[in-house]
């Protein structure tokens, strides 16, 4: 069944109305739904429901609720990704892979090596960035849409990661401490954080400048493995990773 999102003041007693224009037209246009068909329906916050299509106005769609449960695919470790920004359209696979995999939110950053061409155009870019999550969502059936947040500056990363029970420093130079390491250590002192942050540098790696201030800021330095990975795929992998060793 076809997945949509709607707010949770769309959904009064026994029936949830669905009044996104987008979504109206993918459902009647696209998808050719009527009156009979099921779908899936999220509040983004807590609930998702098994419904049933019960009229098309011109304006809305009014839909029977069949079941309603918790979500049953939402992770409980919350990871955002801290992504230093890369060039291109490589942002776009970063944010589809990571949300397929169950990041809670992303944020794009600026570093030192962050190579941007049309500044001009970043609000532009978030829309298109944040679009994308949407449709990764509906594909894979999770139960929020991860946000895709206003760029941070590396300043203002830093200052966020007090916000955190754990915060994952993947770096090329280390060699002694991998992920499995660090989280299993964690684990094993039966410490099992809530919240994490995972930081990405972009295409040329952290500077020195970043890599000592993140290692002064008590993060937890890791390998990814014997490979370098690119900015675009080690992103996915630390979370693949992170949702192995603490959710499966």
């Amino acid at each position: 069944m076809s997945r949509f999102f709607v707010e949770p003041s769309d959904i009064r007693d026994k029936y949830i109305y669905l009044t996104d224009k987008n979504d109206l037209h993918h459902m009647k246009k696209v998808l050719r739904l009527g009156c009979g068909d099921k779908v899936d329906i999220s509040d983004g916050e807590i609930w998702e429901y098994e419904a049933l299509i019960e009229e098309f106005t011109e304006n809305e769609a009014v839909l029977l609720i069949l079941d309603k449960q918790k979500f049953a695919r939402e992770p409980e470790t919350k990871i955002t990704l801290y992504q230093g920004i890369p060039k291109g359209s490589k942002m776009e696979e970063i944010i589809q892979k990571s949300v397929e995999l169950g990041v809670n939110s992303i944020v794009p950053v600026f570093m030192e090596r962050t190579v941007v061409v049309d500044k001009g155009n970043f609000k532009k870019k978030l829309d298109r960035w944040q679009k994308i999550s949407d449709e990764a969502v509906k594909q894979c059936k999770r139960g929020i849409i991860p946000s895709v947040h206003e760029p941070h500056t590396f300043d203002q990363t830093i200052d966020h990661l007090g916000d955190y029970d754990l915060v994952i420093f993947p770096y090329e130079n280390e060699e002694n401490n991998t992920i499995k390491d660090s989280l299993r250590k964690i684990l094993n002192a039966r410490i099992k954080p809530r919240t994490v942050a995972v930081i990405i540098g972009p295409e040329g790696g952290f500077s020195d400048k970043e890599a000592v201030a993140l290692s002064n800021k008590g993060t937890e330095k890791v390998s990814l493995g014997k490979t370098i990975l690119r900015t675009e795929t080690a992103g996915p992998a630390a979370i693949a990773m992170i949702m192995y060793e603490l959710e499966l």
